[in-house]
């Protein structure tokens, strides 16, 4: 039986992105497509950091979608890539086939990032939800777009009276790491989180050099001035 009230943890969660390709996001309205691809890395880099089994499955690359994001990629560069020809992931054996063997090892919360939300998202989330009951799909709704804003906010509607949980990449990311005490991932994450999350990034670095009196992370020429000119 499915259980929502357990938070997220490297041991019980297995991430899949889908179909994060140049096509796809041209198509994307519903979040600005930088921002999204920034969400992506990040939570592909925050899986990394914790070791989380990450499927990565693609439709029609060659003749309508285009390669997957050469980011994502790097952050995977040994990963295989799950080939598909409909638009419905769980249509997909080897899909099937690569989210069992992680839910196999107790990784039955399925986290979610793809391309777009009221097609894709939507047909994987509901199919996979019916087919294997116990399985729990968390939906990062930041690191997935729509071809509207009501496409993605209707679909993320539909899913979450389904069942599914909506998420966004940097709570996935802090739920993951939880304590701050768990050194062995507290420099990757604030590293991560400096370069991906934005305001929460700058204060991070604030934090370090005015507050902890820290060395600046990069290195610069001499800081000359003020000269105020002659008026």
């Amino acid at each position: 039986m499915a259980n929502f009230l357990q938070v997220l943890t490297p041991s019980n969660s297995q991430l899949i992105f889908i179909d994060q390709q140049p096509q796809m996001a041209f198509g994307v309205q519903s979040i600005d497509r930088q921002t999204l691809k920034n969400n992506v890395v990040g939570l592909a880099k925050a899986a990394k950091i914790f070791d989380i089994p990450t499927t990565i499955t693609t439709v029609e690359t060659d003749s309508f979608s285009g390669n997957t994001f050469p980011e994502l990629l790097a952050v995977y560069p040994e990963h295989d890539i799950l080939e598909r020809t409909s638009m419905n992931s769980w249509d997909d054996q080897n899909v099937r086939d690569a989210l069992a063997k992680n839910a196999a090892d107790g990784r039955r919360k399925i986290v979610v990032a793809g391309l777009w939300t009221e097609v894709c998202n939507i047909t994987f989330a509901l199919s996979a939800l019916h087919d294997v009951p116990d399985y729990e799909i968390y939906m990062v709704a930041d690191a997935s777009g729509g071809t509207s804003l009501d496409a993605h906010k209707y679909a993320m509607d539909r899913m979450v009276q389904a069942g599914v949980i909506p998420v966004t990449w940097q709570q996935v990311l802090l739920e993951w790491q939880r304590d701050w005490a768990r050194k062995e991932t507290y420099d990757a994450v604030t590293s991560l989180v400096r370069d991906h999350s934005g305001a929460y990034g700058m204060g991070i670095d604030y934090a370090v050099t005015h507050v902890h009196g820290g060395a600046e992370r990069v290195k610069h020429g001499k800081r000359i001035g003020p000269n105020p000119a002659a008026r």
